[in-house]
Parts: C-alpha cells; sequence; structure tokens
C-alpha cells in the first residue's frame, strides 16, 4: 500500500515538472514568435508548433496561435504608430477596410476545414509565399514591363491575401510584401509595418470568430499571450533600426526553414 502512494505522489511530481516546462517553452516560444512577427512576420511558425507540442488538434492549434499572437500585433503597431503611410496607388484605410473582409472569409474557411486536409494544404500555402518573396522584385520588374499593374487589381490581390490571414496567419505578412514587391512596392522598412497593420487587421476579426467558434484552448493560449505582447513590442523597436538588406536577409533565412518545417511535418 505504501508503494502505491510512493508511487502516485512520484507520478504526479513528475506530471508536475513536466508541466513547468512545458508553460515554460510555451512562454520562451511566445516570447520569439512575437519578435519574428515584428520583425519579419511568421511567429505563427514558432507558435503554431509549439501548441501542437503542447496538445492542440492543429486547428485549435492555429486558431489558439492567432489568439496568443493578437496582443504582440497590437504591441508591434502601437510601436510603428508613426511610420504607418499609404501606398501610391491606394490610401492605407482602403487596404484595412479590405484585410478586414478578407479575413472574416478566411477565419470561416478554416473552421470548417478538417485538421487532418489542413495540415496537407499548409506546406504548399508556405512555399507559395517563400518563392514569391525570394523572386517577388524580379517578377514584378518583368511584369511591370508587359502589364499595367491597376488598382483593382491591388484591391483584389490584398482580399485574398486578407483572406489567407484568416485562414492560416502563418506566412501572411511574408505573403503580403511578397506581392507588394511584385506591384513595385521597394521601400522594405515601409512595406515590413504597413505589413504588421494589416495582418493585424485581417487577424483582429479572425480572432473574434476563432473565440465565439469554442476554437481557443485557453490555458495554453494564455500562457504564450502574455509573452507574445513583450516580444511583439522589443520586435518592433529593434525591426525600425535594421539595415534593409539584413532585414530581407533574415526573411528569406526564416522562410526556407518554415518551408522545410511544415513539409517534413505534413509528409513524413
Amino acid at each position: 500500500m505504501l508503494m502505491v502512494h510512493l508511487a502516485l505522489l512520484s507520478g504526479n511530481i513528475f506530471s508536475s515538472t513536466s508541466g513547468v516546462y512545458t508553460d515554460l517553452f510555451l512562454l520562451a516560444a511566445g516570447l520569439f514568435a512575437g519578435m519574428i512577427n515584428a520583425v519579419a512576420g511568421g511567429g505563427t511558425f514558432i507558435s503554431m508548433p509549439v501548441l501542437i507540442y503542447a496538445g492542440l488538434p492543429s486547428v485549435q492549434a492555429n486558431a489558439s496561435s492567432t489568439v496568443a499572437l493578437f496582443p504582440g500585433s497590437l504591441a508591434s503597431i502601437y510601436a510603428y504608430r508613426e511610420d504607418f503611410k499609404s501606398f501610391e496607388k491606394i490610401s492605407l484605410k482602403t487596404l484595412i477596410i479590405i484585410s478586414l473582409t478578407g479575413g472574416c472569409i478566411g477565419a470561416f474557411l478554416l473552421i470548417l476545414t478538417p485538421a487532418r486536409n489542413f495540415d496537407k494544404i499548409i506546406p504548399w500555402l508556405i512555399l507559395l509565399g517563400s518563392v514569391t518573396f525570394i523572386f517577388g522584385k524580379q517578377a514584378g520588374r518583368l511584369l511591370q514591363r508587359k502589364f499595367t499593374i491597376s488598382r483593382s487589381s491591388l484591391i483584389i490581390t490584398q482580399f485574398v491575401l486578407g483572406i489567407y490571414g484568416g485562414y492560416f496567419g502563418g506566412g501572411a505578412g511574408i505573403m503580403m510584401m511578397a506581392v507588394w514587391s511584385v506591384f513595385g512596392f521597394t521601400d522594405i522598412k515601409l512595406i515590413n509595418v504597413n505589413k504588421t497593420l494589416l495582418v493585424g487587421a485581417a487577424n483582429s476579426i479572425a480572432v473574434v470568430v476563432f473565440i465565439i467558434s469554442g476554437k481557443i484552448w485557453w490555458t495554453q493560449t494564455c500562457i504564450m499571450l502574455i509573452a507574445t505582447t513583450i516580444g511583439g513590442y522589443a520586435g518592433a523597436y529593434y525591426a525600425r533600426r535594421l539595415n534593409q538588406n539584413v532585414l530581407r536577409g533574415v526573411i528569406i533565412f526564416l522562410i526556407v526553414l518554415i518551408t522545410v518545417f511544415f513539409s517534413y511535418r505534413a509528409y513524413k
């Protein structure tokens, strides 16, 4: 009988210790994800795998990750508040409205997607964003020689990007930066700043939809949420001081790692 009590006590201690390590891992991942989101985008690629490790199914992990990263996005937006500017062809206000609408549609699509299908779709979405960002500048020059990129084309593209942001979230900022480079926007720092605002807009409506639908695992989400807020502000603070070429290099490095990781996870 004594041995049974000792065994139960030992199991509780190890379980408690494991829980502490998981919580610390969630905090560390949240801090890093918030910083990455502000500097280059792609914080979901840190937060979502860690939430899956903590026991969440992939769809719930993605929804919970969106909620956990959102305060960090707000902190980054506040840090960038003096740097936002409209692009030449379209106002920032119009892009915000478009992003909100697309984000709402994307969030509902995620809720309707079976987890197994979602796991298979992720690598292809990331690969598309990676290729577009790496070769976006060259593709933009080629397209601008052959076609006139209209304001309506930009509106449609941003709407699709908003859907992507609400559906997956991971790499939405990278996708926006990639596509905007194709449209001829070359100021990487302005693109990065505006990306933070517009991804935040798409995510804001997605957060509401995910919470109402009951997809959030609150214990893990709240632990990570605290760290992403701190990381989001710190990342935005330092991103403003980075050289443009360094920032682009960081983004390319991250999206290559991200693509490999999720491809392995889906098809291993």
